[in-house]
């Protein structure tokens, strides 16, 4: 591999789907839907994708690998003890994707979402952790926004686990890609997750869902992902593109009769009041646009950009921001 392709694995700037390269395929770019060799559990089965309204809801933004910031966030939503315990009771709690990238408590973050899952559920409650553009990055061997410590923590997936086309990689790149490629261990968890989920009436999704990426419904798309991840099938086109519901940017950064009427007929497509994205750190908190209709949930929750800590709650027909501390 080359001192280029390594620096871009490396680093730490922000930046939308990979262009097509010229160069021949690296593990750092493409994706590798063969199934690794070691056996591995069966992936859990996909949660629904559609869900009736509870009493209350609790939505988190992108997390980033910073596990103060979540637990503080989690706490603020009353969702978890001192002990990170599930305390929410019948809570429903949507994040909506990115816990990778940017920070160095992505095992502990994965860890705790794992088990929340199992908790919430035995306690009346939901927790549903969505894909976003971060997760599907990793498991196609994108590690540009990996820090050190983000490879140091699954370094010792590389022992006794490596193929021939794992060594294409920098040593420290193998136990990561071992982790995350399709059909790893880390990414058969991500197979567990949906990438969009309605609650009542309200779509939830990463990045945002135009009407046209509708058109098989949003099962098709959960399954999709599911497929990918699970090193079934290759990733369709349509979900890397700038436009897909994990890189999608329009209803986040604008707030336009343009932007605001294909909302509408996104909204009126999968039958729904609101939408809800994260993806786009949004410099003002928690806000809305489009009379209501989206609201956008990425502060920035990780230390790397140092925002507030914000969730959103939705009870009945009653939408608010709520406001912690670090």
């Amino acid at each position: 591999m080359s001192a280029w392709l390594f620096a871009i694995a490396l680093a730490s700037c922000s930046g939308g789907p990979p262009a097509p390269s010229t160069e021949p395929s690296s593990p750092l770019h493409a994706p590798r839907a063969e199934p690794v060799s070691t056996p591995l559990a069966e992936a859990a089965p996909l949660p629904p994708s559609t869900y009736p309204a509870p009493a209350r809801l609790v939505a988190i933004g992108d997390v980033h690998g910073d596990m103060d910031a979540f637990r503080s966030v989690l706490r603020l939503a009353g969702a978890i003890d001192a002990d990170d315990r599930w305390s929410g009771g019948a809570l429903f709690v949507v994040q909506t994707g990115d816990l990778l990238d940017r920070g160095d408590d992505e095992d502990e973050i994965l860890a705790l979402v794992l088990r929340l899952e199992r908790e919430a559920s035995a306690a009346g409650g939901h927790f549903v952790a969505l894909n976003g553009n971060h997760e599907i990055m990793n498991a196609q061997g994108d590690f540009r926004y990996v820090t050190p410590g983000g490879f140091e923590d699954f370094a010792s997936f590389a022992h006794g686990a490596e193929r021939a086309s794992h060594h294409d990689l920098p040593p420290q790149a193998r136990g990561r890609m071992i982790a995350f490629e399709p059909g790893g261990r880390y990414a058969r968890e991500l197979a567990a997750r949906n990438t969009v989920a309605i609650v009542g009436d309200t779509v939830f999704v990463h990045g945002g869902l135009v009407a046209r990426q509708l058109d098989g419904g949003v099962d098709a798309i959960n399954r999709a992902v599911r497929a990918f991840f699970l090193a079934e099938a290759p990733l369709p086109r349509a979900l890397e593109a700038e436009d897909s519901p994990v890189w999608y940017r329009g209803f986040a950064l604008e707030d336009d009769e343009v932007i605001c009427a294909a909302l509408e007929t996104a909204l009126a497509r999968a039958s729904v009041h609101r939408m809800v994205v994260g993806h786009t750190v949004q410099q003002q908190g928690i806000n809305a646009a489009c009379d209501e209709h989206v609201w956008r949930i990425d502060v920035g929750l990780a230390r790397l950009y140092d925002g507030p800590i914000e969730a959103l709650e939705i009870t009945q027909d009653t939408v608010r921001v709520l406001h912690g501390a670090r």
